[in-house]
């Protein structure tokens, strides 16, 4: 069921954000008086089609890793004397910008929108308060201390550990400074730390910036009560309850809920003697944790319970709504600073101050857009937002075959008064084709490592 949740949840996320750029060139196109052949989401067979008035043919393939609009094009095919007017190549350079541009436009809309909706029906964000800080670290040696509400990071406002992460991630491979403005938790007194940083995380895989600095974010303490049993899991077996308060193990003390784990997780295939609170009678049971192989290897004890969620203190989970034209503008802005660090992001990694094993292909995305579509809708747009703005930016990097590769030559051609020569057209196509190959094998060898 697994793989079937991931595998929807893929097709899902590619079938949005591949129908909405190939739409922005569509509406652009039909507007700019250009004839469209056919608008196919996905690659291959078509598994259903249709055909409006016009003629233009919809389709839905059955590759659903991409999806592409043809047009009326005197360079693919014989176009008759009446319809040369309506064919793409005899637009004038600054419509077929337009249309070129289009796809990405509408990709970044879309982000925009996605945005507009989680801040106008309101999303809920954990205050950025500190809980530990590691010794000998960053963190620690610019001052932060533990129930400190993080206020600002290089003079940026943060509102959330959202805001902080991304604030961080913009610094990965800097070298320099970063300024950081912590408050007392719900108090006044405010102080400025300096974290002095040289090459930060660079060539770092997967980097995690908050535990590079030294800091845990708070999380309030979780008693050692079962909140739920899954069905046929040991916890289930052993008669263990929702509501029972774990005592003791073996006839030690248990001390928290993340102590019970450390307990649970350190003995596989091995039986323990349990005493439990339930509703005021101890009771006694006996339970063993069956064997759990983790992707790296470790073997670990599993019973199949989670624990009863603790509550938050008050002022820690905030709410964040806006109205509607607040939204429209907090959408504005949020899109155009992910717009900013994902092109940073890109020019680090062309420097080699951020590795290329943080490229990421199809099976990552999915893996991603499973998980967020477990948490819920708020998660799910908010990954969808930001893949959005991603095959936007990267759809413009002038790279020959993709959108800015076109819009280099038709650039040039606008500044020249003349078309960019045809040989050069299809060499630059070519390398394009070359760059992109290596891009995706790299890519899909991450996303293999990462399995």
């Amino acid at each position: 069921m697994g793989v079937v949740h991931t595998v929807l949840a893929l097709i899902v996320t590619l079938g949005i954000l591949v129908t909405v750029h190939e739409y922005g060139h569509f509406w652009v196109a039909r507007r700019c008086g250009v004839k469209v052949l056919k608008f196919s989401v996905g690659f291959g067979k078509p598994l259903y089609r249709w055909f409006d008035k016009t003629g233009t043919e919809y389709a839905i393939a059955w590759i659903p890793l991409g999806g592409y609009v043809s047009m009326l094009d005197e360079r693919e095919g014989l176009v008759s004397e009446d319809e040369r007017p309506f064919a793409f190549n005899q637009q004038s350079v600054w419509k077929r910008i337009a249309i070129v541009a289009a796809g990405p436009v509408a990709n970044f809309l879309l982000a925009i929108l996605t945005y507009w909706v989680l801040f106008v029906s309101g999303t809920s964000a954990l205050a950025p308060v500190v809980g530990a800080v590691q010794s000998d670290s960053l963190a620690f040696e610019a001052g932060i201390e533990p129930q400190s509400e993080l206020i600002s990071i290089d003079g940026e406002p943060v509102y959330n550990w959202q805001d902080a992460g991304i604030q961080l991630l913009s610094r990965v491979g800097d070298t320099g400074q970063i300024r950081i403005v912590t408050q007392e938790w719900q108090g006044y007194r405010q102080s400025e730390h300096t974290l002095s940083v040289e090459r930060w995380l660079a060539g770092e895989k997967e980097p995690n910036p908050l535990t590079a600095i030294g800091i845990t974010p708070f999380s309030p303490h979780l008693e050692a009560v079962i909140g739920q049993v899954l069905p046929d899991g040991a916890a289930s077996q052993s008669g263990l309850l929702a509501g029972d308060q774990l005592l003791t193990v073996n006839g030690s003390p248990v001390k928290d809920w993340m102590h019970w784990v450390q307990l649970v997780q350190t003995a596989p295939d091995q039986k323990l003697a349990l005493e439990v609170n339930r509703g005021g009678r101890i009771e006694s049971l006996s339970i063993t944790p069956r064997l759990k192989r983790l992707d790296d290897g470790r073997e670990i004890g599993y019973i199949g319970a989670a624990p009863k969620p603790a509550e938050w203190p008050e002022g820690m989970v905030r709410e964040v709504q806006y109205g509607f034209i607040a939204s429209a503008t907090h959408a504005v802005v949020k899109t155009a600073d992910m717009i900013v660090l994902t092109l940073d992001s890109i020019r680090k990694m062309i420097v080699g101050l951020i590795s290329v094993d943080n490229l990421s292909g199809p099976i990552t995305i999915a893996q991603v857009a499973s998980d967020s579509a477990k948490g819920g809708l708020e998660s799910f747009l908010t990954f969808l937002a930001y893949i959005s703005i991603s095959l936007g930016v990267l759809n413009l990097l002038p790279i020959p075959v993709l959108d800015g590769g076109h819009l280099l030559f038709y650039l040039i051609e606008a500044v020249t008064g003349r078309p960019v020569p045809e040989k050069a057209q299809q060499f630059g196509l070519r390398i394009g084709m070359m760059l992109l190959a290596g891009l995706m094998m790299i890519a899909f060898y991450n996303d293999l490592m990462r399995l």
